[in-house]
């Protein structure tokens, strides 16, 4: 099995119910379940114009998907809860995005892995630490530790809001090293 750390985002239609879903519909994904789940954190949106704030959280999944079965999965999850793709950075009802792929760099018309902007976007990765741990190596040798430490807080707001799976796998930080 791959281990692969998926990014959730939202900030239309109910968001916490939006992540909630895709977190259950990604643990049906054939082959594949949830391991970990962090907690959901508030942040401003990164785009154009005025937007609601977002939910955001990160999730650990093993599976026997290659990361483009997975990257079309995962866009159909997100079509399935009402994603328009109009407009770049634009308001939405979900975004989920492959941040990590056990240690694969992939660089694709359609696909990169790891995900070009997680390393300056607080949002991606203080949830990623909660479940994973600060030594986790990224495929071109950062450390997340040291990504963190230069990422500010900001007006990140880690939430009360907890996340499950439908197998049962919830928030909170695991022993986890990340992928391999």
């Amino acid at each position: 099995m791959s281990r692969a750390f998926i990014a959730l985002g939202s900030n239309l239609g109910e968001p916490l119910d939006q992540l909630q879903r895709a977190a259950a519909s990604i643990d049906q994904l054939s082959d594949s379940a949830v391991i970990q789940i962090s907690s959901a954190y508030r942040s401003s949106a990164v785009g154009p114009g005025e937007q609601p704030d977002y939910l955001n959280a990160v999730l650990l999944l093993e599976t026997t998907l290659t990361p483009m079965a997975l990257l079309t999965a995962l866009q159909e999850i997100e079509s399935a809860q009402g994603r328009e793709r109009n407009l770049r950075w634009g308001a939405r009802t979900l975004d989920l995005d492959i941040l990590l792929y056990d240690q694969q760099a992939v660089d694709s018309l359609h696909l990169t892995i790891p995900h070009p902007r997680m390393k300056e976007r607080n949002f991606v990765l203080y949830p990623l630490l909660e479940i994973s741990q600060p030594k986790l190596m990224l495929p071109d040798g950062a450390e997340l530790g040291t990504l963190v430490a230069a990422c500010p807080l900001g007006k990140l707001q880690k939430t009360t809001f907890s996340l499950c799976a439908g197998n049962g796998a919830n928030t909170g930080n695991a022993d986890q090293t990340g992928p391999d």
